[in-house]
């Protein structure tokens, strides 16, 4: 299978320098029908991404109008009103009252697909800034969207669609489910502006891994080795790989399309214990082995108990029934389990020894805190 791929790999580069698509074709067609799969490996397409080649952040600031009754009266909200009707040639009174209920000040954001061209809608969320209770009905006014370079790239406008809702009674009781102060417009702006791009224009193309790791960058160039020549691909560091490609933008995009569905067997991670404090959960990686060491554990019991009592005064004292609180503590402590581990135990056995003693999760992280400590861990602990 490496002669043939090496073949194909002579063939495209002779096609590409002599500017023959169709026979490019031809070869990549070949390629997908007779490379090697594996069923542990990935594409390269589903574990890099490409330099060059990546969404844009926009965001904005407008308004909603036709609310019922669930707006806001704040001073930005009434100068972004003002400023509105002034645009239109409608001048409000300095001192004039505006009543704001059905409007609301809010933030749009949206992201800029890659090679998203001038006309094509995108998906935008709106967002309350202030007191509003709620966006539902709303309709979100023309609105620029700009980038971080201050540049606006799309315009949007349109009706919301709010997922959540709210409800009070005259008592003041209310309900709310889900959150009706944000919303989404879909394909709400349109863009007016085209991102400019580095990658047809590129002398090469850099594949940037999503889980930086150097064997895992040396086998993807190796794979890609196979098929173009030994020097068409070069390892940067742990998350780049450097392709020689074509300058024509026709070929370089069929070029790319065969080199991202090779596929790359990726290399296991490091050892690690992830350990998420606040929530209490605890991912154990799969390489993880124990040195020799004993483990004891004991647990604490607190018992708690509130009992009422009434002190009740004579009959001929002058007082009244008091009632008082009698609080007992009681402390125990179960016997301590100690467990020994021999070198080289495995992550089951860690398991199962730490499930036997019943430990809660904060026990665990104890645990296997104190193990890292003493050495007695050949992996990571991680702490989030």
């Amino acid at each position: 299978m490496s002669v043939s791929l090496k073949y194909l790999g002579r063939q495209i580069v002779r096609f590409v320098s002599t500017n023959r698509t169709s026979q490019l074709k031809l070869v990549m067609v070949l390629f997908i029908c007779f490379s090697n799969t594996n069923v542990n490996a990935e594409r390269i397409k589903d574990i890099t991404s490409i330099q060059g080649v990546r969404e844009n952040q926009l965001i904005g600031y407008g308004l909603v109008v036709g609310l019922d009754g669930t707006g806001e009266k704040t001073k930005y909200t009434e100068q972004t009103f003002r400023t509105m009707l002034g645009r239109f040639g409608i001048n409000v009174p300095a001192g004039g009252q505006l009543k704001l209920k059905n409007t609301a000040a809010v933030a749009i954001h949206a992201n800029l697909p890659v090679f998203a061209k001038k006309g094509q809608l995108i998906d935008v969320t709106v967002s309350s800034l202030g007191e509003a209770k709620s966006l539902r009905g709303g309709t979100l006014l023309m609105t620029p969207l700009k980038a971080v370079n201050g540049e606006v790239f799309a315009i949007a406008q349109g009706n919301l669609v709010v997922g959540g809702f709210g409800a009070q009674g005259g008592d003041g009781s209310s309900i709310t489910v889900n959150v009706p102060t944000v919303g989404r417009i879909p394909n709400g702006a349109s863009v007016e502006q085209t991102v400019t791009s580095s990658f047809m224009s590129d002398e090469h193309i850099v594949f940037n891994l999503n889980q930086p790791d150097f064997t895992t960058a040396v086998r993807l160039a190796k794979q890609i080795n196979l098929l173009l020549g030994s020097k068409a691909a070069q390892p940067i560091d742990a998350t780049s790989i450097q392709v020689s490609a074509p300058r024509d933008g026709a070929q370089r995009i069929n070029y790319l399309s065969v080199l991202e569905n090779i596929e790359v067997q990726p290399a296991e991670g490091g050892a690690k214990i992830v350990v998420n404090s606040r929530t209490g959960t605890i991912i154990i990686g799969k390489n993880i082995h124990l040195k020799e060491a004993a483990i004891a554990h004991g647990n604490l019991i607190i018992k708690i108990k509130e009992n009422q009592q009434a002190s009740q005064p004579g009959a001929l004292a002058q007082g009244e029934t008091v009632i008082t609180q009698d609080t007992q503590i009681d402390i125990e402590q179960e016997n301590d389990r100690m467990f020994h581990f021999q070198p080289g135990a495995t992550l089951q056995q860690l398991v199962e020894a730490v499930n036997a003693v019943g430990a809660a999760p904060g026990d665990v992280m104890a645990i296997l805190e104190a193990l890292k400590i003493a050495g007695a861990i050949s992996g990571e602990l991680v702490v989030i």
